[in-house]
């Protein structure tokens, strides 16, 4: 089976690994901060709190601006449920905006809309996620200035687009959003095994972040409450949780980091071999803007169903029943059961529906060999031709 993506581990990330495992330090040593300031200094930002996932620095983020009961947080359609789960854990309301059908991401339009009608029901969402769908970035200038102009603040969910860029600039700097989360799950673009991490520029946000990573508790001198009664002496000053990231996770990553560039300059070799040898065929690829640099984490075509014979659950079973890993990047959230408890239902979302309907994630990742590529391009071709 050729899986949709996959890891890649060389020696020297074993090497990296086996030396924290020879260390004093296996949890809380020197790697993680050396971690953090790496991706902190490489993407621009001021301040990097590494956590156990993404999942975890979605969550501390939320917490960080100070999401409660009574808040609502707003959300792309068409994303991975952790986007609107971190509002859900917060005690907050969730909702979604609907994506352009091209860029597969939120839709700028839409988004200007519901908060039109928002605002005349006093129902202003507090906190906006938005998600850069295959490590394509939103179009965020936009979207800050319409946030900006209701008191909105922004997390940009970039699971997928750690090394993308916007306006050439690193997705990371924080400039059109208040905190900016990547993801190092085993599939994504660099890995530390399971692993996450929160950049932002606001030092606040950053200390109350991380503080929620680790039980609430700060050692930090100049932060404390109260005296100090001894250099043993810690304070618990926020019901936090255990999202620490190990030094083993960081040495992986730190490692990883090293091959970035390389990996997504070869996504893009991958992605422009299936451009070309795809484009006669009735699909649409994520449409690239010219402005946006994409990490391509994935690369997903929307089969015209108009056009062809075969359903898109056949073709998925085709694909797979022919050795292709495919997968379907994703079940637009109101769908789940889960969110349909709290009122959501089919319809709502329509174009995050569409794309449902009709969207494929092909194989993507540095190690795919063209033999296997010009393999996933045939049973395509023969299937859709």
């Amino acid at each position: 089976m050729i899986p949709y993506g996959r890891q890649d581990i060389l020696q020297e990330d074993i090497d990296a690994v086996v030396e924290v495992l020879k260390s004093d330090y296996l949890t809380q040593g020197p790697t993680v901060p050396a971690f953090e300031e790496a991706i902190a200094s490489k993407f621009s930002a001021q301040h990097a709190v590494a956590v156990n996932s993404a999942t975890s620095a979605l969550h501390i983020s939320c917490l960080a601006l100070e999401l409660s009961a009574g808040d609502i947080l707003w959300t792309t359609a068409n994303t991975f449920v952790a986007s609107a789960n971190c509002g859900r854990y917060c005690g907050a309301s969730v909702d979604f905006v609907d994506i352009d059908p091209q860029t597969f991401n939120l839709c700028p339009k839409h988004l200007k809309n519901k908060l039109k009608i928002a605002a005349e029901k006093n129902v202003i969402p507090k906190v906006l996620v938005t998600t850069h769908l295959c490590g394509l970035p939103c179009e965020m200038k936009e979207i800050n200035l319409v946030c900006k102009k209701y008191g909105i603040k922004i997390i940009e969910d970039a699971s997928h687009a750690i090394g993308s860029k916007y306006k050439d600039a690193y997705i990371g700097n924080c400039k059109y959003s208040d905190i900016t989360i990547f993801s190092f799950h085993p599939v994504k673009i660099i890995t530390t095994g399971e692993g996450g991490i929160a950049l932002t520029n606001d030092p606040n946000l950053a200390f109350k972040m991380q503080l929620f990573r680790s039980h609430g508790i700060t050692k930090q001198a100049d932060m404390m409450i109260n005296k100090s009664d001894g250099a043993w002496y810690y304070e618990q000053q926020e019901l936090g949780f255990n999202y620490r990231m190990t030094d083993i996770q960081a040495a992986l990553g730190l490692s990883q980091l090293n091959r970035l560039d390389a990996y997504i300059e070869k996504r893009h070799i991958l992605a422009s071999y299936y451009d070309q040898n795809l484009s006669d065929l009735p699909i649409s690829p994520q449409k690239r803007l010219p402005h946006c640099y994409s990490s391509i984490h994935l690369y997903v075509i929307r089969l015209h169903l108009e056009k062809i014979s075969i359903s898109h659950k056949d073709f998925f079973e085709h694909m797979i029943d022919s050795g292709i890993g495919v997968n379907l990047h994703y079940i637009p959230v109101h769908m789940h059961p889960y969110f349909q408890k709290l009122g959501f239902q089919k319809g709502n979302f329509p174009e995050a529906e569409a794309y449902y309907a009709s969207a494929i994630s092909l194989p993507m990742y540095p190690n795919l060999s063209i033999q296997d590529q010009n393999y996933i391009i045939e049973i395509i071709t023969k299937a859709l031709s």
